[in-house]
């Protein structure tokens, strides 16, 4: 039986417009959010007061994330731009500050990208810090990914995908004559079973895309590490998986690499096995599987750190948790009165790391917090909605409640 729904702990008003996307610092310390406008506002979870409010972009935000002492944004204006994260110090954790106090972070490099698909950058860190791998949509065609070198800047993988169709047919607007249409969402990783690996010869590269037509493929890399390639070449299909009959509007995938989740507009949640290969999906066994749900209209999806609990957005306005297992509907959060476009949890202090990502000492400021403040964000959700508001959430272990 579902819970009954409690109330946001919290409510950030310092957006004026829709809120697009929203992102927090593994650390707990920083939540980061853009709307529609391409205002980007970073806020401390100690204080709850801005920390950076920035015009980053011309147009809505499609993503945000912090990177080690960075910031990357990705906005609808066909930028990509790397920032330099401000410094915090306690005087602006702790004091008032207006938005118009806060200093604008400085732009490190940017990128020109195709913003046609609506879908965000996908973020690999590598083992140096700064020094990672960006998926990105294809300069031209929207229904290809390119892989590009950061900070270098330099295209590492040209045009992955499956464009030249025989059965394709092309949109009157120039867009993808491949079957598949453009891509949505997308996500960069190692394979699980190869990302601890110390010996990058061993390290297996995978892409998961999904696309406009409810269809979403899982490709590995087949040439070697650091070889560049154009026209999709040295990248195998390992699955293909249609779950959805319209566009996929959401993915998210667990933080230890082995399982992703995606969303639409019809009442299904997809449920895709990544450790699975191509030798084993079948359709006796096939790699994703869709749960039904009894609402339609979802535009987000997160999952917890635990890989547990996922979250889900819907257009009404509410996010839903289910078990990943199951899809047993958990509980439903109700505040926002407009569809809720984008929702994240907060870390687990005990969480297993990222694929690819190095674990950081914390260098917060002890005294400033206590033990079980500190725990009781591991426990956050936070929310995003059109309404322009962003909703933390404090929610519960779910384990003595439910089978999840």
């Amino acid at each position: 039986m579902a819970l009954p729904a409690p109330s946001p702990i919290h409510l950030l008003r310092s957006h004026s417009s829709a809120v697009s996307t929203l992102f927090i610092s593994t650390d707990n310390e920083r939540i980061y959010s853009g709307d529609s406008t391409g205002q980007a506002i970073v806020t401390s979870t100690r204080s709850l007061r801005p920390l950076a409010s920035w015009k980053a972009h011309t147009d809505s935000l499609l993503g945000i994330q912090e990177w080690g002492s960075q910031i990357i944004t990705h906005g609808r204006d066909n930028k990509l731009h790397v920032w330099a994260r401000p410094e915090e110090s306690a005087s602006i954790r702790q004091g008032p500050a207006t938005l118009s106090d806060l200093s604008t972070p400085t732009i490190c490099y940017s990128m020109d990208v195709n913003a046609l698909n609506y879908c965000r950058f996908s973020l690999l860190e590598g083992a140096l810090a700064q020094e990672g791998l960006l998926a990105v949509p294809n300069l031209v065609e929207s229904a290809l990914a390119d892989i590009w070198s950061l900070p270098s800047r330099q295209r590492l993988h040209a045009a992955i995908g499956d464009l030249l169709d025989t059965s394709a047919t092309a949109f009157s607007d120039g867009r993808s004559g491949s079957k598949s249409g453009i891509i949505m969402s997308m996500h960069l990783f190692y394979s699980a079973s190869s990302a601890p690996s110390s010996s990058t010869s061993a390290r297996e590269l995978r892409l998961l895309c999904a696309y406009e037509d409810g269809s979403v493929v899982l490709r590995k890399r087949t040439a070697p590490e650091n070889k560049q390639t154009v026209e999709g070449r040295g990248w195998e299909v390992m699955w293909k998986s249609k779950l959805h009959v319209e566009s996929v509007m959401a993915m998210t995938v667990s933080s230890d690499c082995t399982f992703a989740l995606t969303v639409s507009a019809d009442h299904l949640v997809g449920r895709y096995d990544l450790l699975k290969i191509q030798e084993e999906a079948s359709e006796s066994t096939p790699a994703g599987t869709a749960s039904k749900t009894k609402h339609l209209g979802n535009g987000s999806v997160a999952i917890r750190s635990d890989g547990r609990v996922c979250a889900i957005g819907g257009w009404d306005g509410k996010v839903r948790l289910y078990s990943t297992k199951t899809l047993k509907l958990l509980g439903t959060l109700v505040h926002h009165k407009q569809g809720c476009q984008a929702v994240t949890f907060a870390s687990h202090t005990d969480r297993v790391p990222l694929c690819g990502e190095l674990k950081e000492d914390d260098s917060g400021d002890e005294d400033e917090i206590t033990v079980e403040e500190k725990h009781a964000r591991d426990w956050w959700l936070i929310a995003g909605s059109t309404d322009a508001k962003v909703s933390i959430w404090a929610l519960i272990n779910f384990e003595k409640t439910s089978t999840v």
